[in-house]
């Protein structure tokens, strides 16, 4: 019986003491969210280390932010640049900043001087014009950036992304730059992105690949589809080829398959880095439209059509250039009507004297009874 009741005590005992541990786990987890509620701004929402302020029609950053935040969205709002101000107190533990779909036109110097610790860092969907090359520190430990469907006006491309030649991104090792208005790459574009393994440049107008470009970053992922690549010149492929490493994308691209593909259609059949090879297909010719290029032979690759439409803007041209010179031809006629016309007169009575001096010569002649004078008088 007494064994009994000491086991029933041990029992309470135990369900009193774990009663205990729960209420202060509990009292514990509703301080920790009192604590980080504390200082949130009105038109955000703070749980845990993470604040969201979203598609609240803001025009600049909360300033006051807990300094406890780690992650950070501000996204869907009216902001149209950040600065230095925009992050005015030091955030120590915020790794993850989103800033997507704002409208964004400007990002100015030293404006994330203050998050020394941030990792990734999301720009899309906004327009940005502008992007100041000391617009991270010097020891940022940035790895993701994401700037898709941010950049929309390709002449002020070299401007715009010439912070990534600053050389202050040396830990960035994953690059989006999807849905942008690129058309060329700068062939030193990435140059000192020296730890850069993941590039995405999926439909962003891209129709050429310059020298050099692709040759420092040690890539494992490059994403080239839907863009307007024709065809890849040998200096691309021998860069592709000395990285086995690397896994590339090319479908949705119009090649040509003319005889300046050829090429590139045996490094395509020799070679594994390209993961959508089997969806590869001809745009032009018309006679090899859809062909998928793995079922090209090198007989198939003509330029005639080449040859064709050079002879036809030949022909146009020298068209137009016949056209120009019969229009400078008739304006110094018009220019030069009076003078013309005097001469034109001048000739026409000098060739009347002329005739007239024969036809007298004629009658002269003509006649017997003046031909003797006529004699007489040449003598």
């Amino acid at each position: 019986m007494r064994l009994l009741i000491t086991s029933c005590g041990c029992k309470r005992g135990q369900i009193r003491g774990r009663t205990q541990v729960s209420g202060m786990m509990y009292l514990l987890f509703l301080l920790n969210v009192i604590l980080s509620c504390h200082g949130c701004p009105d038109e955000c929402f703070c749980a845990s280390q993470t604040v969201k302020c979203q598609n609240q029609d803001l025009d600049a950053i909360p300033p006051s932010l807990p300094n406890s935040t780690k992650v950070l969205f501000v996204t869907g709002n009216n902001i149209s640049g950040i600065s230095v101000d925009s992050f005015p107190t030091r955030l120590e533990l915020l790794t993850d900043l989103y800033l997507s779909g704002n409208e964004m036109e400007y990002v100015d110097a030293k404006v994330f001087d203050n998050l020394p610790n941030l990792v990734r860092l999301d720009l899309s969907n906004n327009n940005i014009q502008t992007f100041s090359e000391t617009a991270f520190p010097g020891d940022n430990k940035l790895q993701l950036l994401n700037l898709s469907s941010s950049f929309h006006n390709h002449t002020l491309m070299d401007m715009s992304l010439s912070f990534l030649k600053s050389g202050n991104l040396l830990q960035l090792t994953d690059l989006d730059l999807s849905s942008n208005d690129l058309v060329i790459l700068p062939d030193d574009m990435f140059s000192n992105l020296t730890h850069l393994v993941n590039l995405s440049l999926q439909n962003s107008s891209i129709i050429s690949i310059l020298n050099g470009t692709l040759k420092v970053p040690p890539l494992l992922d490059l994403d080239l589809r839907d863009n307007s690549l024709r065809n890849l010149p040998a200096t691309s492929l021998a860069q592709f080829t000395v990285k086995p490493g690397l896994h590339i994308r090319l479908a949705g691209n119009p090649w040509r398959c003319d005889c300046f593909i050829e090429d590139m259609l045996f490094w395509l059949k020799n070679n594994t880095q390209i993961i959508d090879r089997q969806d590869l297909t001809c745009s032009d010719p018309k006679a090899l439209r859809h062909r998928p290029l793995l079922q090209l032979e090198p007989s198939q690759l003509k330029c005639l059509g080449d040859m064709e439409g050079v002879l036809e803007t030949s022909y146009v041209f020298l068209g137009l250039v016949l056209a120009l010179i019969g229009v400078i031809f008739l304006l110094v006629l018009y220019l030069n009507r009076k003078g013309i016309k005097r001469w034109m007169y001048n000739i026409r009575d000098a060739c009347r004297d002329h005739m007239e001096g024969y036809h007298y010569r004629y009658e002269i002649n003509s006649d017997p009874r003046l031909a003797n004078l006529s004699i007489n008088s040449d003598v």
